[in-house]
């Protein structure tokens, strides 16, 4: 709790110049085909133009006031078993609510901290006292936004997990529950594996759960065996197979070379905004992005403390822990109160039976729209999610005694 000092985004003016500088150079576009699409990559109109308007248009001092001012930010130093010290930048609001529930948001590639900025007010400050309030924790991942990164190879899953469990501690949060997507996904997993008797619930909107089997998950095998999928399955299937197919290249990429790639999207602003905005278009289910909304998130990036290259490394880490613990990740976790939220267009949609070997779930939400990035997308079904599982009447209500949400306000 002491090292927890206060944070406001700064970037130098410096930093500032450099990328104008780089913009305004930008002339080495590539060609497109005719009747190019989506299917090829960034349309190359999309990115001329997010371009030019980054270099003379887009006021990143008006974003950072924005950041600034919206959410409370701060820095904490966390020792890493085998890494050392690393210093992590967090977004923490605390509910006016007494015994309001700790609650660990945590992003994903290419997410940040900025996720959480459109469901945070919305959790910390119900409406009325019939929906619970939370703490909101928000970290930037080492490596990601305002976190400094590690400097030695090795840094996976249960490293992330380590770093998000000490700042829940340091924060006095001794129990709390998780909400997570992406690599959210696999690091509240973990935290439920590794530290089951602080994890105490977790909701996650990217189900990235494997067929049951037989063996471990008989009665599930047989409802699998004997109910047809239905035309929801079928489609998110064809959406998997997608993704599986057309969707995967900058995996395999950084999952195998992440400091070739890094080159590209650290000495080119051009190439980490086509980098990132397909993903954001890919990954959506129409959402109306701004030309604001992109750079902003994209400035992040740029403007990171590690760099934009280190945020690509935990997909080669991931891949080549001799442990495996990525697999462990989709298994059951008996311990954990699950809350699922499906989509049509995550980038696994799989039949809710999947969904249901991954631990003992008492919340189910399937939505007719929405992508990979809810809590920007569709807020207000993450937040409803979170009020109906936690809540009076939901199956996790008071899973951290003394901590349920409800209270009179404090003076």
């Amino acid at each position: 709790m002491s090292s927890l000092r206060p944070y406001e985004i700064g970037v130098p003016e410096k930093s500032l110049d450099l990328l104008k500088k780089k913009l305004s150079l930008a002339s080495s576009f590539p060609d497109e085909l005719e009747e190019a699409g989506w299917d090829l990559g960034a349309p190359l109109a999309d990115v001329k133009r997010l371009t030019a308007y980054w270099d003379d248009g887009f006021d990143w001092r008006m974003q950072e006031k924005r950041l600034n001012d919206e959410l409370p930010q701060y820095t904490t130093d966390v020792t890493v078993d085998g890494f050392g010290s690393l210093e992590i930048h967090l977004v923490h609001q605390r509910s006016d609510i007494k015994g309001a529930i700790p609650l660990l948001f945590v992003h994903g590639w290419p997410g940040s901290f900025l996720e959480v900025s459109k469901i945070i007010s919305l959790l910390t400050k119900p409406e009325d006292g019939t929906s619970p309030a939370f703490n909101v924790v928000a970290p930037s991942l080492p490596n990601f936004g305002f976190s400094e990164g590690p400097k030695k190879r090795g840094f996976g899953i249960k490293q992330y997990a380590e770093v998000c469990h000490k700042v829940m501690i340091q924060l006095g949060y001794h129990e709390y529950v998780t909400q997570g997507g992406d690599f959210g996904f696999s690091i509240t997993r973990a935290l439920g594996i590794l530290y089951p008797s602080a994890c105490r619930g977790s909701h996650i909107n990217m189900v990235a759960a494997n067929p049951p089997s037989w063996i471990k998950h008989p009665l599930l095998s047989l409802q699998h065996a004997v109910i047809p999928y239905s035309d929801r399955d079928r489609k998110g299937i064809a959406r998997m197979q997608w993704f599986q197919k057309e969707g995967r290249g900058y995996n395999v990429e950084q999952s195998t070379k992440p400091q070739t790639v890094g080159y590209g999207i650290s000495d080119s602003p051009v190439g980490l905004l086509a980098w990132i905005y397909e993903k954001l278009h890919d990954w959506t289910d129409d959402y109306p992005w701004t030309d604001d909304e992109i750079l902003t998130w994209i400035s992040i990036y740029w403007f990171s403390r590690a760099g934009p290259a280190a945020t690509t490394r935990i997909y080669y880490e991931v891949a080549h822990d001799p442990s495996k613990f990525r697999e462990e990740v989709r298994k059951y976790v008996a311990n954990v109160p699950l809350g699922l939220a499906y989509f049509p267009k995550e980038l696994y949609v799989v039949p809710k039976i999947w969904g249901r070997t991954l631990g003992p779930v008492l919340y189910e939400s399937d939505n007719d729209s929405g992508g990979h990035f809810a809590a920007w997308e569709r807020p207000e079904i993450i937040v409803d999610d979170l009020r109906k599982m936690f809540g009076k009447k939901g199956g996790a209500y008071d899973v951290i005694k003394g901590r349920n949400g409800y209270g009179d306000l404090e003076a």
